[in-house]
């Protein structure tokens, strides 16, 4: 084969091992990203199950969700599991979860509802006929709520639920564009009117307030999440900065030419979008490059595109 026909294989050779390459760093890349959604959906499920089984049930409190019915039968009937009534409600909305909003989502929502289920399961193995922790209803409410609470926001947040009434929330969501947390609301009402009939006007009260507060924190953690730093600089060291930001960093930016009103003088500004993280590794940078910087920063609550958050 004469030089050129070598060289021509040689090369076709090379970037198809380069191709196969950058394939398997990008599935490798994806495999890692799915593994710690995944961890952090388990970390929520646990945290769903501890204030669940620890705080809400022991007190009769059903401040909505599938937990919640299973709160209100168990009063009635006392010798039902809490895990297998939960398990066994949560497999007919995961079926409709799975038709209405996706298979990814269903796949995430049937991991975390079910390792909800088995924890609850497992603690009552170890911890058979739980009581209330303390006389005081209100505060073991507040704390049952709040681990919840935040445990859903991380769930939500993997763009999966924690089953149940979740769903129904979820589906409001994608169809009416309200906030998760005013979707739960709305989907765990008739709940809490169930829990005033069967367990009285107190339990039904704590049952509204929690479910009130459990939105509002499911917002609050979910926003959390998605709250980004939009920063603009203006500084003499502008080609430093912004080969900072992309190659250590890994964010682009936008650059706008801009003229000063005093001094008329011709000047860069770098504009990116960052997470807190991110932000403050520039904050640092700057700091050390020039202090004399002129940095303006504001909070953007949602992040769209390439980078960030799908479009969905």
């Amino acid at each position: 084969m004469d030089p050129l026909g070598v060289s021509l294989w040689i090369y076709v050779l090379f970037s198809y091992i380069l191709h196969c390459y950058a394939i398997l760093e990008r599935g490798v890349f994806i495999m890692k990203k799915r593994v710690a959604s995944y961890f952090l959906i388990l970390f929520g499920a646990f945290m769903v199950a501890i204030g669940t089984y620890f705080f809400l049930a022991p007190n009769k409190i059903a401040a909505g969700g599938i937990s919640g019915i299973a709160i209100l039968a168990k009063s009635i009937f006392p010798w039902l599991s809490l895990g297998a009534m939960m398990m066994s409600m949560e497999a007919i909305l995961l079926v409709i979860g799975s038709l209405v909003i996706g298979p990814v989502f269903a796949g995430k929502t049937v991991f975390c509802s079910f390792s909800i289920s088995g924890l609850i399961l497992v603690l009552e193995r170890i911890y058979p006929n739980m009581q209330p922790l303390s006389d005081d209803i209100l505060v073991q409410l507040i704390f049952g709520i709040l681990i919840s609470g935040v445990g859903m926001g991380i769930v939500f947040n993997q763009n999966a639920s924690t089953g149940g009434t979740d769903i129904i929330a979820k589906i409001i969501n994608k169809y009416f564009k309200l906030s998760i947390g005013k979707s739960l609301l709305i989907s765990d009402l008739a709940i809490t009117m169930a829990a005033t009939v069967i367990l009285g006007i107190d339990k039904g009260m704590y049952a509204i307030l929690g479910v009130v507060v459990s939105s509002t924190t499911i917002d609050k953690v979910i926003e959390g999440f998605t709250t980004y730093k939009q920063v603009a600089v203006i500084s003499s060291s502008g080609e430093e900065i912004k080969q900072f930001i992309v190659e250590k960093l890994g964010r682009s930016a936008t650059i706008y030419a801009a003229k000063g009103a005093y001094r008329g003088d011709e000047r860069e500004v770098i504009s990116t979008v960052l997470d807190i993280k991110e932000f403050l590794q520039l904050k640092e940078f700057i700091r050390n490059v020039d202090r004399r910087a002129f940095v303006t920063v504001s909070e953007v609550r949602e992040v769209l595109g390439e980078g960030f958050n799908e479009i969905a």
